[in-house]
């Protein structure tokens, strides 16, 4: 995606860590991830961008009932060590979702009161045992609120549209937020994190939260997604509202040249989002 001056970061310069982590994924065509991956970093700024190995293999489960399990914690560690090598927030760039893993962790710890807000057409509320795939990233959310890193009332799910039954059960027992595909507006998210009382975000960008006519490298397009331009504006109205503890960009997977000409200004305006200055 060649782009002369790629999305503007005379508004705020932020770390990019890119893990073009495929082992996480479902898909029989997850390997599309990590080319993905490599497609956006072309478009982020050298002096602010390292990239994390992920092993060639995929890994097995351990006696965890999580699929390629051994690979994902490789790649977690090492995502933890670069993330704690930066100063200021980071922008992790997937490969498959659970790249959050790690990056949501780093950045709480550091921000602890920060909301997490998944943009994401499937919840990822599944546990090993209630996960069809045994995919992590179908349960990297509910490992997040599981384990305590992220607290469920300041967590706010929006344009998730593809749940499976344990997932809507868990998240309406633990009072995560929802806002639904068609009521996604800036202001209404500005409003949902102000009520959890944090003072910061996290910001996870799975891309197939896009409705599908409007980005075409999608690994598992989801119908009836968010409009390009509401992502977009919601993105840079929390980040001008709120300190960015951290934000992760996942699920690219293009299948050539074509798709990357089409969609490389969808993917510069949400960057560009990203790296909004703060309201004073």
């Amino acid at each position: 995606m060649p782009c002369a001056a790629p999305f503007g970061l005379d508004e705020q310069m932020l770390n990019f860590v890119v893990v073009p982590q495929w082992q996480g994924s479902p898909s029989s065509r997850a390997m599309r991830l990590a080319e993905g991956a490599a497609a956006l970093r072309g478009d982020l700024p050298p002096q602010a961008t390292r990239e994390v190995a992920v092993p060639l293999e995929a890994g097995d489960d351990q006696g965890t009932g999580v699929a390629r399990f051994s690979s994902l914690q490789l790649v977690r560690e090492r995502l933890t060590d670069a993330l704690g090598e930066l100063d200021g927030p980071a922008v992790v760039v997937g490969g498959d979702c659970s790249v959050s893993d790690a990056a949501v962790r780093h950045a709480v710890a550091r921000h602890p009161g920060a909301a997490l807000i998944w943009f994401d057409a499937q919840p990822d509320l599944n546990t090993p045992v209630s996960s069809p795939s045994g995919a992590y990233s179908g349960m990297v959310l509910r490992a997040l609120v599981d384990a305590g890193a992220v607290d469920a009332g300041r967590t706010v799910l929006v344009g998730a549209r593809s749940w499976d039954p344990e997932e809507d059960r868990f998240a309406t027992e633990a009072g995560i937020a929802r806002i639904a595909a068609d009521a996604v507006d800036p202001d209404a998210l500005v409003a949902a994190v102000e009520a959890t009382g944090a003072d910061a975000v996290y910001l996870h960008v799975d891309l197939d939260v896009l409705d599908p006519a409007e980005l075409r490298g999608l690994l598992e397009p989801e119908p009836f997604g968010v409009p390009a331009t509401r992502v977009t504006a919601a993105v840079r109205a929390l980040v001008e509202r709120f300190p960015l503890a951290g934000a992760t960009i996942a699920s690219y997977a293009p299948t050539g040249e074509e798709d990357l000409a089409e969609d490389a200004p969808t993917l510069l305006r949400l960057i560009g989002a990203l790296s909004s200055r703060p309201s004073r």
